[in-house]
């Protein structure tokens, strides 16, 4: 079956192997998604990745991150650029989730950054998705 969206099925995946509290969950790979791990690994969400490859597929697999009462690190992880409805923000008006708790995912000219980056770097772009 074919994915129309590859972004946010990576996203609804690592959301259902948080709420199902799977140790690791296994993604079809490609450049934006890999900067969209690693940024996730560097805020703290996502606990490591790594690339491996089954069966002669290669996959992205992310280990999932949980507190010490077990629950999720990752309280809401959502899309917000659709292939039919493309969000853009200039640095000036950077949207920010929860008062600056959660996180802002802009793909930039320079590359895939945070929203703190992209309005310290004075850049806008394309906001794919928000993380808290």
């Amino acid at each position: 079956m074919s994915v129309s969206d590859p972004i946010a099925d990576m996203l609804t995946k690592i959301r259902n192997g948080a709420s199902a509290k799977h140790e690791k969950v296994d993604i079809r790979p490609s450049k934006l998604k890999m900067e969209i791990i690693k940024i996730l690994k560097n805020e703290g969400y996502v606990k490591n990745f790594k690339k491996v490859t089954q069966d002669e597929i290669d996959l992205i697999r992310v280990f999932l991150k949980y507190d010490e009462t077990e629950q999720s690190i990752i309280h809401g992880l959502k899309t917000v650029s659709t292939p039919g409805r493309r969000v853009y923000s200039g640095y000036k008006n950077m949207p920010r989730v929860y008062n600056g708790l959660g996180t802002v995912i802009v793909s930039t000219s320079s590359g895939v950054i945070t929203g703190r980056k992209a309005v310290a770097n004075k850049v806008g772009g394309e906001i794919i998705c928000t993380v808290w």
